[in-house]
């Protein structure tokens, strides 16, 4: 059968464009952190607090889209995810005040709570075979996007322009896209109500909870080395500020690898063994990045460094597509309800894990920060075990 099933290929299309913006905006925060701490005279807690506020919107949107789309369907979610990230992209930046800015991250964050679980939702009706195969593609649009994004912050700032025309350039994409996708038919269809989709019934399945704790943690990892990498290696490995954009593209290129890879080289249907192994895989290249971090900066640190940081997305690949797939086999009744707990866990991680990482640096040096993110990576792998061994035995 093909990955994506004839009826549904347009509407996969249009998400898959719309993930790709979405991987885009997530990470160009991350690219441009240099730029704006030096720019705007931030301390890392400030940085930390500016991006922690869009943190608790999104995982706060999350929540409450979960009711959105059960009741309303996908696209209201969408729609209104595209139009107040568009609204949030257009002024970030514009002024160096805190307040203003972490505001304005807010309503991103919102925004973007609203696409996460309107878009899961939709690819999870979308994947007739049951196998996640298409929820990987779709978050290799993700990884896409995300790559796009520092390189053309990177592009941006060796040809002498201002870091901040990528927002606005981005949110006239949103802006876009949301038009393009009035049209578009969701109507993918809900499940009939069952004993199966009451909330005590969800609670007493540890994978309910265990999908929570993984993309909590997950969620912190991914974000924490791709919004903090550029900078740590800035510190740490004396790499140029405006080369150090294109590490976070690098850790991006692992992502897309695997994301690409898995789906269309892996057809079986262990996806939670895989899981477990690639999860060991970023939690190995993360503590490399940490010890190799321990020596004198050399141009041999850096190259090992560049490996590992590849080696850290691939690892990290798959873990978010994988748990709200094997969430959706789990919870056949009450999808949209699992999905916006698990993305809720993810979107606590999001705030927690950053904001943890500023006052880590500031205090301790970036280093240190940086070290917490293996105690991180250990725990999402356990979490990773966690699902596998909860899993029904057919």
């Amino acid at each position: 059968m093909s990955l994506i099933d004839p009826r549904h290929r347009l509407l996969f299309f249009a998400l898959f464009g719309i993930f790709t913006i979405f991987g885009t905006f997530v990470t160009i925060f991350g690219a441009t952190l240099p730029k704006i701490l030096a720019g705007f005279g931030w301390s890392y807690f400030t940085a930390g607090l500016v991006l922690g506020a869009g943190s608790i919107a999104y995982f706060t949107a999350t929540f409450l889209a979960g009711a959105l789309v059960k009741h309303y369907g996908a696209k209201l979610a969408i729609l209104l995810g595209l139009g107040l990230a568009a609204l949030g992209m257009l002024f970030f930046a514009a002024t160096p005040d805190p307040l203003t800015n972490m505001l304005l991250c807010a309503l991103i964050g919102v925004g973007q709570g609203c696409l996460e679980v309107g878009a899961n939702w939709a690819t999870l009706r979308i994947d007739t075979e049951g196998k996640g195969r298409p929820m990987s593609l779709m978050h290799s649009a993700f990884a896409f996007g995300a790559i796009l994004g520092p390189i053309a912050v990177g592009l941006l700032l060796q040809a002498g322009l201002e870091w901040v025309t990528v927002y606005r350039g981005i949110a006239v994409i949103i802006a876009a896209l949301a038009l393009l996708a009035v049209p578009l038919n969701m109507q993918l269809g809900h499940t009939a109500p069952s004993k199966a989709a009451a909330p005590q019934r969800l609670r007493r399945n540890p994978a309910y909870w265990i999908s929570f704790l993984g993309l909590f943690c997950f969620v912190g990892v991914e974000l924490g080395l791709s919004g903090w990498i550029a900078e740590y290696f800035v510190q740490v490995f004396a790499y140029q500020p405006s080369q150090s954009a294109f590490l976070v593209s690098l850790f991006w290129v692992g992502m897309l690898a695997g994301r690409l890879g898995v789906p269309l080289l892996y057809h079986g249907p262990h996806q939670a063994e895989m899981l477990i192994a690639l999860s060991g895989l970023a939690t190995l290249s993360t503590a490399g990045l940490c010890l190799l971090g321990l020596m004198v900066a050399s141009g041999l640190t850096q190259a090992i460094g560049l490996g590992l940081v590849f080696l850290a997305g691939l690892g990290c690949s798959i873990y978010y597509p994988a748990v709200i797939s094997l969430l959706g086999k789990r919870f056949p009744q009450a999808q949209s309800q699992a999905i916006a707990f698990a993305a809720t866990g993810g979107g606590i991680g999001a705030f927690v894990f950053p904001f943890v990482m500023s006052a880590l640096a500031q205090g301790w040096g970036i280093r240190f920060g940086f070290a917490a993110y293996v105690i991180v990576a250990i725990a999402m792998t356990l979490a990773a075990i966690g699902l596998w061994i909860t899993e029904p035995k057919r």
